[in-house]
């Protein structure tokens, strides 16, 4: 921080007064040395008298006459090309016109030549001795002497005067005498670590304010009360002095009009009568270089500020003036791009959250850049504002955003693997071309590898399809699923439509819809025959979702709700054509106790009409429990079950969840009480609920809470385990 005070410079003056450079140079003219301003004043004859040498002479006469020092120089020349003028013969060593000083040089021989050199040293002739003969181990430092060999001294650490100021924590953990752990080769090493604990000790308080600040050090022997003869240890006692407080008495900002008159000004949060506080300074000029981008001042410019003290009044002061080229009030022009480029502009266009003409704002400019970077096809991608020097109607400026584009690797590998009572282990791999049909049409394969799963699959995806986060998907897929529940072996053809959130930009309204057609082999109990059966199932739906969406969060939300609707019309072929529709209706709350507790609830409703239970393939039945459900039970072990004690399904079902989530640090405790069931009847009930309880543990990371749940049945029917253990990535809700 530049601060400016008077007091400097009177102490600059005063030591080029007194110096003994000064002094020195008084004696040598002959001059007496400067008063102060508490000498003894001369009566006015003396003052005004002329000084004069030893010699009588006057001290201001000079020392050569100026006729006597012009006739001296030798005559110029204006002609550069003129011949240079011959040296002066050079005279016998030993004349009259040599100085006396001079150094005697080597005699000459009588034909003027220099004398023949003395013989050489036959010392300088002899080799080199060889690198091996030398002794090249390096000499033992202070550094490399063991500790148990090192002569040390032991010492304690005493501060005073930083308590108050609430600086102790600051000073200890920078200070050189505590980083010493209480330990030095000699007292002089601890005087100087001392003296390193000065300077720290005023830098801290000047960072608050306090300029006048002093801190001493004193080293001193304390003698071991338990035994005289016992080499005692030294203290090293760090004393500051804060003194007067500095505060602002002027706050003066250089700047150009703005839009709105007091955009500057307001946001930069300081007051008269703040103190000088480094930290508050440096924040609220760091507030403003953010906040003007945001309020359509891109090439904003927070100069080096200028805080003059005033140490002379009663009260410590200082005047702050803080120079702010804020650069033309700024609206979003186009687009352009420069270097690999791995989008044309048409495809860039898709990204921006903003119209020409916007005016602009930085978030904005870093959304397009997150976007971008989200995409996973770029090495390095930057968007930066340029100047284009073109006027809008409203009296802004356009400006251009240039995105540099650097390609990157398109091809992905990715592997996950998990556990899940209920549902077993499951591995699954898959290898990604993200823009195989530019852009961004990606295509997948997928395979899956499990104890009650496998599968294989491949996707084509095209993102951001004409619109940001709208996606194409079209899926081909074969699986095998071996569960308590059903035995199917199922191909599904599908597409679909989405709009969704991401953790860029979470929206309130998002859909999905589509299309599929499934073909599907399954296991089912047949009441009638009273024995498993498979039956071969022909299934025709459009599926569609809506949600409203007011959280806070994707992976793990503290405030706000969610609504959400599923509808898919459906149709049957096996035997006969059955047509039905599938509801569900979803509803999630948050609420935050405190900054460390949230409260946490969901509802979940669902019914199938038009269709029997027994004409509903199994695969497309409701089932409750496990991790997503009622947690305690087994993955698809709510509900009815056929007389093997398998469960069977139902048209409908209804579940509920109470969560009290704790958050200390990245961690957390999460007790839960859930509720719910399915039902064979096309409406849920209120009976036959059955609960669960547990507690969960989270570990929260930069991309969402990793989850860990260990639950119990309270209602528990036979056949029911103890205990159920769910692992995954986000809240359970």
């Amino acid at each position: 921080m530049r601060v400016s005070t008077g007091r400097h410079h009177w102490l600059a003056i005063a030591l080029v007064a007194g110096s003994p450079a000064a002094a020195q140079l008084n004696q040598q003219q002959g001059t007496a040395p400067a008063r102060g301003p508490d000498a003894p004043k001369s009566d006015s004859a003396r003052a005004n008298a002329p000084q004069t040498t030893e010699s009588g002479a006057s001290a201001t006469a000079p020392i050569v006459p100026e006729s006597e020092f012009n006739a001296a120089l030798p005559p110029l020349t204006g002609d550069i090309n003129a011949p240079l003028e011959p040296m002066p013969a050079q005279q016998p060593i030993g004349s009259a016109a040599a100085p006396a000083t001079t150094t005697p040089a080597a005699p000459l021989v009588a034909d003027g030549s220099l004398p023949p050199a003395a013989p050489e040293n036959p010392e300088l002739a002899q080799p080199l001795q060889p690198l091996a003969t030398f002794d090249t181990a390096p000499l033992q430092t202070a550094a490399d002497i063991k500790d148990k060999d090192a002569p040390q001294i032991r010492y304690d650490t005493v501060l005073k005067g930083l308590e108050e100021l609430d600086l102790a924590g600051q000073f200890k953990a920078l200070s050189a005498l505590k980083e010493g752990d209480g330990k030095a080769a000699n007292a002089t090493q601890v005087a100087a670590r001392a003296r390193e604990d000065e300077s720290l000790a005023k830098r801290l308080m000047t960072s608050l304010g306090y300029y006048d600040g002093n801190a001493i050090s004193l080293i001193e022997a304390t003698q071991d009360p338990a035994d005289a003869n016992k080499p005692g240890r030294l203290r090293a006692t760090v004393t500051a002095t804060p003194g007067r407080l500095y505060t602002l008495s002027s706050i003066d900002v250089q700047a150009q009009p703005v839009v709105p008159a007091d955009l500057v000004t307001r946001n930069l949060p300081l007051r008269v009568g703040d103190p000088i506080e480094a930290a508050r300074i440096q924040g609220a000029e760091a507030n403003l270089s953010l906040v003007l981008p945001q309020q359509g001042y891109p090439f904003v410019k927070v100069g080096e500020r200028d805080i003059l003290l005033d140490d002379q009044s009663e009260k410590a002061t200082g005047a702050y003036t803080l120079p702010v080229d804020t650069g033309p009030r700024s609206a979003f022009g186009n687009l352009v791009t420069t270097g690999d480029p791995v989008f044309d502009l048409k495809h860039l266009n898709v990204f921006p959250r903003f119209d020409d003409g916007d005016l602009y704002d930085s978030r904005k400019t870093d959304d397009l850049r997150d976007a971008l970077v989200a995409t996973g096809l770029f090495s390095s991608v930057a968007v930066e504002p340029q100047r284009t020097g073109r006027t809008n109607p409203d009296g802004t400026e356009a400006v251009d955003l240039l995105v540099r584009q650097s390609k990157g690797p398109a091809r992905t590998l990715a592997g996950s693997a998990g556990y899940s009572t209920g549902q077993g282990f499951k591995a699954e791999g898959s290898w990604t071309h993200r823009n195989l049909f530019p852009p961004e049409g990606a295509l997948i394969g997928t395979v899956v590898a499990g104890t009650q799963e496998q599968g294989a699959s491949g996707t084509f995806r095209r993102s951001n399809a004409g619109r940001r986060d709208r996606t194409f998907t079209a899926i081909a897929s074969a699986v095998h699923q071996s569960y308590d529940a059903f035995d199917a072996f199922t191909g599904t053809l599908s597409a679909r439509w989405s709009y969704v959130s991401t953790p860029i930009w979470q929206k309130r309204f998002t859909y999905y819809y589509g299309g599929e057609i499934v073909g599907t082999n399954e296991s089912v109990y047949d009441f009638t025959q009273g024995r498993n059966v498979r039956r071969t199932y022909g299934i025709a739906a459009l599926p569609g979702q809506v949600e409203w969406d007011t959280s806070d969060s994707l992976l793990n939300p503290t405030r706000g709700y969610r609504l959400r609707l599923n509808l898919s019309p459906e149709g049957a072929v096996s035997g006969g054509f059955k047509p039905y529709v599938r509801t569900q209706i979803e509803a999630t709350y948050y609420y935050p106790v405190s900054d460390s507790l949230v409260i946490a609830g969901r509802a979940r409703a669902a019914s199938i009409q038009g269709i029997a239970r027994d004409d509903l393939a199994p695969s497309r039945r409701y089932y409750g429990g496990g991790g997503g459900s009622v947690r305690g039970y087994g993955y698809q072990r709510l509900g009815p079950f056929d007389p093997n004690g398998d469960p069977v399904g139902g048209r409908s079902l209804n579940e509920f969840a109470l969560e009290a989530r704790y958050r200390f640090g990245n961690f957390g405790i999460v007790p839960f009480v859930d509720a719910g069931n399915s039902y064979e009847s096309s409406l849920p009930k209120g009976s036959e609920l059955k609960f669960g309880a547990g507690i969960g543990g989270r570990f929260y990371t930069n991309f969402g809470p990793m989850r860990i749940d260990v639950a119990t049945p309270l209602n528990p029917r036979p056949g029911d385990g103890k205990v159920a253990l769910y692992i995954s990535i986000g809240q359970a809700f």
